[in-house]
């Protein structure tokens, strides 16, 4: 049997691209070094040139994940315009469709970051979540919502939004509904967080 080459281009990315695939179709338990390594054509001691083990594979596909819905939870935010209410639902309907689409990798993501050596990934999510705190900031100094611990007030959203995703996901609500139950859910968020006058 002849040897795989070792040598690939940009390494690293594509067993990330390729790892998340796997999980997008196969679930977190299907992503193996060396099956990533016969998936990309290349031999099965190069992927741990980057990474050591599967674990640090993980780690890094979370670290990218939580980039990736950091940026995108900033797009919504930033279409949004000035209003707080469309900000919200942006953001919010940014973060079901993330969910729903990528279910398995957000589990992977707040599993990896839960995890006592997750320092990275603690770092990863905190950057992704400023968004959000972003905008509950905004909220308050605007009085759309009731003043307090901005992250305990997002605590109450993301419970929220993270509750539709899990809806649809588990096959509940079909996929269809979504923009009308984020469009729902923000507008109840937004009456019981409002700020008394």
């Amino acid at each position: 049997m002849k040897e795989r080459p070792y040598h690939h281009g940009n390494l690293r990315e594509a067993l990330l691209e390729q790892a998340e695939r796997t999980v997008r179709e196969r679930g977190v338990q299907g992503v193996s070094l060396r099956e990533l390594a016969r998936e990309i054509g290349v031999s099965h001691g190069a992927p741990r040139r980057h990474f050591p083990d599967r674990q640090a594979l993980l780690d890094a596909l979370a670290e990218a994940g939580f980039a990736r819905l950091g940026a995108e939870l900033r797009a919504a935010l930033d279409a949004g315009g000035e209003d707080f209410e469309a900000r919200l639902r942006a953001t919010a309907t940014a973060y079901v469709r993330f969910a729903t689409r990528d279910a398995a990798l957000l589990e992977l993501m707040f599993a990896g970051k839960q995890r006592e050596d997750s320092g990275t990934l603690h770092e990863a999510a905190d950057r992704t979540f400023s968004v959000m705190l972003e905008l509950i900031d905004q909220g308050q100094s605007q009085g759309a919502l009731e003043t307090g611990e901005p992250e305990r007030v997002g605590l109450v959203l993301l419970a929220t939004i993270q509750g539709i995703a899990a809806l649809v996901t588990g096959g509940i609500i079909r996929a269809e509904q979504l923009d009308e139950l984020v469009a729902d859910a923000t507008a109840h968020f937004l009456r019981g967080s409002r700020a008394a006058a």
